[in-house]
């Protein structure tokens, strides 16, 4: 089976410009490509590991990564699955975010001579000349196409700013350059991506002349993706000071039954005639070990072999009713509390297992709240913290709230 043949059976491939060159590339090591992160924060997060999972394994198969660091993009600001804005960020945060996000990259692909590069987008589109630009390559883009593209057609009835406008020629540029100047040929990047990843290979296209070859691919879904990077409104980071090792893993320990096996085949290095035998005889006490092991491998993969042990006993020892030291926990001091009482949906959300009030409501009315084994129905409870609390939330997750 080769490497191409490997991302189409694991369910990574959606769309790609010339499948024949693009497997021929991958699967004799001669691909040069390139993923852009766009640093909008200090740690990447579980919604990058398809990128990252992606860029080791070719690497692997002897092709060459280029890590992409979005210092010019993020000033400006990808709309592509957004309905609003983003938050401008100032030069000096996007640069400690760059150096943050490439000690994180570290752990999946190795950069060096003749290796991975990272380079830095902001080295070539922060120095551009605003008419040269234009003259350069304003003339290759349709304006017409460009809001026609997938990327742009939700932001349009709520606003599109000609800041966010501008992105697409970006991303576009970003190619061309890279295409010039590491000898870059090939590009990946998620579904929503694929007009902006289009827009690159054209303008090597009319700009380098036919013989120019320059392809896209993208992964099944970047929407999957961002999914998978959060849970209860919250981000799941890949920093272990952000979410810890323990929340990490059980974070993939409770996927939902329908995506442990495509989490198995897109994220993880298992081989997939194991998983498809998986997929094809499994059952409810193997979907349990399935979703442990999918927690396993990624864990080990982020937080190293000895955290990732640690976190599999403690969910077991959790599960099992035993020792509780590991459970993930939130400590409240008097100033939390009125009276040494918490009302219970305040007590979820600061604990992290509510984005909000609403939802903690919700959870309570249905049920779905326990407290030192006691379910809890009444929304408007208060409860005493005196000492610690553990709470279950569902079938499988536990927090303990703790009095300082």
């Amino acid at each position: 089976m080769t490497c191409y043949e490997e991302l189409k059976r694991r369910g990574l491939v959606a769309q790609v410009t010339d499948e024949a060159l693009v497997s021929e590339l991958i699967d004799n090591g001669k691909a040069t490509f390139y993923i852009g992160f766009d640093c909008t924060a200090d740690s990447l997060t579980a919604g990058h590991f398809m990128a990252l999972t992606l860029m080791k394994r070719l690497q692997l198969a002897g092709n060459k990564p280029i890590a992409l660091i979005g210092g010019g993009t993020t000033m400006i600001g990808d709309p592509s699955g957004r309905t609003d804005m983003r938050k401008m960020l100032t030069k000096e945060d996007i640069d400690y975010n760059a150096a943050c996000f490439k000690r994180q990259m570290e752990s999946f692909i190795e950069f060096g001579e003749d290796k991975a590069q990272m380079v830095n987008n902001a080295d070539w589109l922060m120095n551009l000349n605003y008419i040269d630009m234009l003259r350069e390559v304003g003339a290759c883009f349709s304006v017409n196409n460009m809001l026609r593209a997938k990327c742009y057609e939700q932001r349009m009835e709520k606003g599109l700013s000609f800041l966010e406008f501008n992105y697409m020629i970006m991303q576009s540029y970003d190619f061309y350059y890279l295409f010039q100047n590491y000898g870059c040929n090939l590009e990946f990047g998620g579904d929503d991506q694929w007009s902006n990843m289009l827009g690159g290979t054209e303008l090597i296209r009319r700009k380098l002349g036919k013989d120019a070859h320059a392809m896209t691919i993208t992964l099944l879904t970047d929407s999957q993706g961002k999914k998978m990077g959060k849970t209860a409104g919250n981000a799941v980071w890949l920093d272990a000071k952000k979410t810890s090792p323990y929340d990490f893993f059980q974070y993939w320990r409770n996927v939902g039954d329908a995506d442990v096996i495509k989490c198995m085949k897109m994220l993880t290095f298992i081989p997939i005639e194991e998983i498809e035998e998986m997929e094809a005889s499994m059952t409810g006490e193997q979907l349990n070990t399935a979703k442990e092991r999918l927690a396993y491998e990624l864990t080990q993969m982020v937080h190293g072999t000895e955290e990732a042990e640690k976190a599999l006993a403690a969910a077991r020892n959790i599960f099992s009713g035993g020792d509780t030291a590991n459970m993930p926990s939130t400590e409240f001091t008097d100033a939390d509390l009125q009276d040494g009482q918490i009302g219970v949906l305040t007590l979820l959300v600061k604990c992290g297992l509510a984005a909000s009030n609403g939802e903690a409501r919700r959870l309570v009315q249905q049920g779905g709240i326990a407290l030192d084994g006691e379910k809890v129905t009444d929304a408007s409870a208060k409860i005493a913290l005196t000492g610690e609390v553990v709470i279950k939330k569902g079938k499988k997750i536990f927090h303990k709230a703790v009095k300082a």
